[in-house]
């Protein structure tokens, strides 16, 4: 079966109220912002805690951080680095970046020295805006090493009244000047009311270099453009049926490519307000869903988990929030059965990398996601509108696999990018003929539903057998016990590699369950070569910024 007839035969899944072939009106997110500052100029563009800013104010601020920019030197295609939580400022200066014609490296404020120096460099950044509580010495040392013209330092507190108390999530923290680094609100000051001349932006030209391991090797960076970002903006506003009456909760941090495309080119597109809170806290992610009557959110399965397994989950009015998306990290059939039984909010699937500029197949809005019966997965949608997906043969690249066979994910579109920054080898690697070789491993039904099974790379081989530690977790997670658990092979002499499960119970059961106790529940459930060997309890399982579980670092504590 050819693509085209697989593409008639997934979009027929969708309901007809649904578009195949959707075009984004402008060629930038600013031709959105512009269109919607028009029609709804006083209208919220951002919340942050309890404070919020308008379109109009979004629109002058971005404006003002546009000229400070050019009249420090900046020129179009110039890189700028923003290292900041999911604060105002991240929107404000990436508009402002766009609009004087530069291309943002959003980085993980969690990153050290070694690790700033390489992202600065590779991308030979010339601007850096900073957290001013994050620009100690060693960030200060990686700016020197790498040769940054200018750092632009702000507050979390900035934007807040500072007559109200704190937030809870901000409790302690204290302003910090950095007298050496020029002041982000002092800027907006000294530019207010003036615009940047126009930059003509192609829907070819870099938006962000976004850092990512993708399918192999060291970070790279992926060159999404100004149009797979507005398309893929435009297919989360169409596929989620949003408009300026949805509230949009950023539980995603805005540095990942979810938050930047997610939350906010989904919300520019849509008019659609986003409720910032410096990073995801569960007690923090209840009061603001109750008090801007949050409607929607796209995250990692990880927020969910965090909030079914918060004691306060039942005092709190969750009633607006109906459009819940989970992306980033593989979703567990038990854990959405679960949050719907507390909620009463089904978690639709969405599925997408760095390089696709965030989703490439999603569970329509409305439509509930097949079980795989053979591998217990929950499907990840259908190729969202515009895109293919096939499933191409382990060993040989070239074969695509027919419905049920399980090979590489291979996705094409308009969100795809059109490779990393200055890396065409690994280019050459990821993207074949327009096709993105995503090292997700999985299947698709004769329908043409998508699951994932798990990452090549993660696959463990226990005496000959494959084994995906996804099917192993999703087991593990029946157990009532169970808050977090993620699945590792381990080296063992007879076997070459053995399953070990490292689990995290929930409140009130441990020291109460034991590791033989999680053996015998999945060797009930599972082949014998799969069930796990060792089990090992942690408070924990480790994992990114973004909620991804940290299988490699359980897997290097091993050896």
């Amino acid at each position: 079966m050819d693509s085209k007839d697989q593409s008639r035969r997934w979009l027929s899944l969708y309901p007809k109220d649904y578009s195949p072939d959707l075009a984004p009106e402008d060629a930038n997110a600013l031709g959105y912002l512009r269109k919607t500052v028009q029609s709804h100029s006083q209208s919220p563009a951002l919340y942050y805690f309890d404070q919020i800013i308008s379109y109009s104010e979004l629109n002058w601020m971005s404006d003002a951080f546009a000229c400070g920019l050019i009249d420090l030197g900046m020129k179009k295609g110039d890189r700028v680095a923003l290292y900041l939580q999911n604060i105002p400022q991240f929107v404000i200066a990436q508009f402002g970046i766009w609009k004087a014609g530069g291309i943002i490296v959003p980085l993980n404020p969690m990153y050290k020295e070694k690790e700033l120096i390489y992202y600065f460099r590779d991308a030979s950044v010339r601007l850096l805006v900073s957290m001013a509580s994050l620009y100690g010495k060693p960030v200060q040392k990686a700016v020197e090493e790498s040769g940054i013209e200018h750092v632009i330092t702000t507050s979390e507190l900035d934007f807040l009244d500072p007559a109200s108390p704190l937030p809870s999530i901000l409790k302690g923290v204290e302003r910090v000047k950095r007298l050496e680094t020029l002041d982000f609100v002092t800027l907006l000051g000294l530019y207010q009311g003036k615009q940047p001349p126009g930059v003509n932006l192609s829907s070819e030209d870099v938006a962000y270099l976004t850092y990512t391991s993708g399918t192999t090797g060291p970070p790279k960076g992926a060159m999404n453009t100004h149009g797979n970002v507005v398309f893929n903006s435009e297919v989360y506003r169409h596929c989620w049926k949003l408009t300026p009456s949805d509230t949009m909760l950023a539980v995603a941090p805005l540095f990942h490519v979810t938050g930047m495309v997610g939350h906010i080119g989904t919300c520019i597109a849509s008019g659609t307000p986003l409720i910032l809170f410096y990073r995801f806290d569960s007690m923090t992610a209840f009061q603001m869903i109750e008090k801007w009557k949050a409607t929607c959110t796209i995250g990692a399965i990880t927020v969910f988990i965090a909030l079914m397994n918060d004691p306060e989950i039942g005092k709190h009015d969750l009633s607006s929030f109906r459009k819940v998306y989970s992306g980033g990290a593989p979703v567990i059939p038990a854990v959405v059965e679960r949050f719907e039984k507390l909620t009463g909010t089904y978690i639709h699937n969405v599925y997408g990398l760095t390089e696709s500029t965030s989703p490439a197949t999603l569970v329509p809005l409305g439509l509930r996601a097949p079980v795989d019966l053979s591998t217990g997965a929950i499907a990840i949608g259908v190729p969202i509108p515009g895109h293919e997906a096939k499933i191409m043969d382990l060993s040989d690249l070239e074969k695509e696999l027919s419905p049920g066979e399980v090979g590489e994910l291979a996705i094409r579109g308009p969100g795809i990018i059109p490779g990393y920054w200055n890396k065409p080898e690994e280019t050459a690697h990821a993207i074949r003929k327009g096709w993105l070789f995503t090292g997700d491993v999985g299947t698709m039904d004769d329908k043409g539903w998508v699951y994932l099974l798990d990452r090549k790379k993660d696959m463990i081989i226990a005496s000959g057998f494959k084994v995906w530690p996804r099917e192993v977790e999703d087991t593990i997670y029946l157990h009532p016990a169970v808050r977090e658990v993620a699945v590792v092979g381990i080296p063992d002499p007879y076997r070459g590699e053995t399953v070990k499960a490292f689990v995290a119970l929930k409140e009130g059961f441990e020291g109460k369950v034991t590791g033989e106790e999680i053996v015998a529940h999945c060797k009930e459930r599972m082949a014998a070569y799969k069930y796990p060997r060792e089990v090992e309890f942690v408070k924990e399982v480790p994992k990114t910024a973004t909620g991804k579980f940290l299988r490699r670092a359980l897997r290097n504590a091993q050896s």
